[in-house]
């Protein structure tokens, strides 16, 4: 962060009872929102803020599309988005187009032309972070995304403010609801994954196309907005090693509740301490089976939860809607209430802060426990000879659990933690091994 420039650019506010000039670029689902319930309350907002909102102008790509919408009543379409951020009565742009390349070239243009930017596009705040808070920096403006993490779950601004004076350990938790209802009724109703998501496509609950839900890309952009902030060290969704849930099956499900556990897509973001004291930051989204009593294993539907571990502060749960339109424009309103509130009266938010800078682990070192699920051969000396082949690549096991499956045998395997590395070798061996039949899945556990 470039503090000097920061500071040489200290905005010392317009005054009480000054007017914010508002665009909103976008006008979905969450746009239509935060345009309708700024007019309904703005009041409330005026109040809050220190002065009024106004808002100048609604950004759409065709005016045609929202022909009799609320923005059109008022006559604030325009298809001219660079134009609506270069008038001189913007004082705040509001960024909820999503995507990234043309929303990066419009939030660094108003960035740069000293409007503060309230965003909710994770995918471009992962992605682009430094860029965004250099310039933001440069003009001493603020760059607010509570909504781009979690919708109205109010976790960035706690990372940001209220746990700064705490050493963040770990963060992790559920952080894509279309995951989580997929996972939960594949769990509670034995639904497979292929029906539950024909149905959540139907619900509106995934896209047409649901990869970037199912194979964990927005999860991982979460994650790496979250572990920039707990770990002030800059973290971009490149970082962050990604798997979805799409290869979780019925058998996978059912193995889990036996053994006490349910499946999770979870972001897990961890402060990593090795043998001689060095820190690094590991951050990664994958399946993983989270203990029955653990409070992530409650979080059902689609709702989100992330749970946060610090030193002082020990464990915390926020819980919540973590999509839709309500629930995100409530978090994209908050924002603008306090860009607001600094245009007004002056000052900054806080900013990026980056000066831990620590570097990011080596997705083979990080150390997790796992549940194995393996179909063997049917005879005598077969688990003898797959425990030595755990005990040959430095891994223990803690429980051994077989079944008889017809002609041969299932054997479901939970070890200690051991590194990434050295499991993906024992499943290598294992699967080379005329004793192993299949290796079903390997998934990872967390919450013990």
């Amino acid at each position: 962060m470039n503090e000097n420039a920061a500071v040489s650019h200290f905005n010392p506010g317009k005054g009480a009872g000054s007017s914010v000039g508002v665009a909103i670029l976008g006008y979905g689902t969450v746009g239509s929102q935060v345009l309708r319930l700024m007019v309904e309350n703005a009041d409330e907002f005026a109040h809050r803020a220190g002065g009024p909102l106004e808002v100048k102008g609604v950004a759409v790509s065709n005016k045609e599309k929202h022909r009799g919408s609320l923005a059109d009543e008022l006559g604030l379409l325009t298809d001219d988005a660079r134009g609506l951020i270069e008038r001189e009565d913007i004082d705040l742009v509001v960024e909820v187009i999503g995507g990234i390349d043309y929303p990066r070239e419009l939030v660094l243009k108003a960035l740069r032309a000293g409007k503060s930017v309230v965003t909710a596009n994770k995918a471009l705040v992962a992605a682009h972070s430094a860029e965004l808070s250099e310039a933001a920096d440069a003009a001493g403006v603020d760059l607010y995304f509570e909504a781009a993490v979690a919708a109205a779950i109010p976790v960035v601004g706690p990372l940001r403010r209220s746990l700064a004076g705490d050493r963040i350990l770990s963060v992790s938790g559920i952080v894509n609801g279309t995951t989580n209802f997929i996972l939960d009724a594949m769990d509670t109703d034995g639904v497979s994954y292929d029906e539950i998501l024909a149905e959540s496509i139907r619900l509106g609950y995934a896209e047409a196309d649901p990869t970037a839900d199912v194979e964990g890309y927005d999860a991982a952009s979460k994650a790496a907005i979250l572990a920039s902030l707990a770990f002030h060290t800059r973290v971009t969704a490149d970082d962050v090693f990604r798997e979805g849930i799409s290869k979780i099956t019925a058998d996978d499900i059912s193995a889990a509740k036996a053994a006490g556990y349910t499946i999770k897509l979870l972001a897990i973001c961890e402060r990593l301490i090795d043998a001689e004291g060095k820190e690094s930051v590991s951050a990664r989204v994958h399946p993983t089976l989270v203990p029955h009593d653990h409070p992530l294993a409650s979080v059902t539907k689609s709702f989100n939860a992330i749970f946060v571990e610090a030193e002082a502060a020990g464990r915390l749960m926020f819980y919540g809607n973590g999509a839709g339109g309500n629930p995100t424009a409530s978090a994209v309103l908050g924002d603008i209430v306090g860009a607001a509130r600094n245009k007004v009266f002056g000052g900054r938010a806080p900013g990026e802060s980056t000066y831990a800078n620590l570097p990011i682990a080596d997705f083979g070192d990080v150390p997790t426990r796992y549940h194995i699920d393996m179909d063997v051969v049917d005879r005598t000396g077969v688990l003898a000879e797959l425990t030595k082949i755990f005990a040959e690549h430095q891994i223990s096991l803690r429980t051994v659990r077989q079944e008889e499956k017809g002609e041969h045998a299932r054997l479901i395997l939970v070890t200690h933690a051991a590194r990434e590395a050295d499991l993906a070798r024992t499943v290598e061996a294992l699967a080379a091994t005329d004793a192993v039949l299949a290796v079903n899945s390997v998934l990872r556990l967390a919450g013990e």
